[in-house]
């Protein structure tokens, strides 16, 4: 399966499902990254950490491990 790790710059995703437990899993959630979900990538940092998306009409900055977690179609 897909992370959002693995989207590209400008391509846009579907969250499918949040791998993770407990505290990390809650953080995400909490961020607005839920199941159904849309995300558009929106830059890479140079160094590729951090990835900024955009979710639920907002900017967001997602640590590639985090980022990892996140299953998407």
């Amino acid at each position: 399966m897909k992370t959002l790790k693995d989207v590209k710059v400008g391509e846009t995703a579907v969250v499918s499902k949040l791998s993770g437990e407990g505290a990390v899993k809650r953080r995400i959630m909490d961020m607005g990254v839920t199941k159904g979900t849309t995300i558009s990538v929106r830059k890479v940092a140079p160094l590729g950490d951090p990835i900024e998306v955009t979710v639920r009409g907002y900017e967001l900055s997602i640590r590639k491990a985090d980022a990892q977690m996140i299953l998407v179609d």
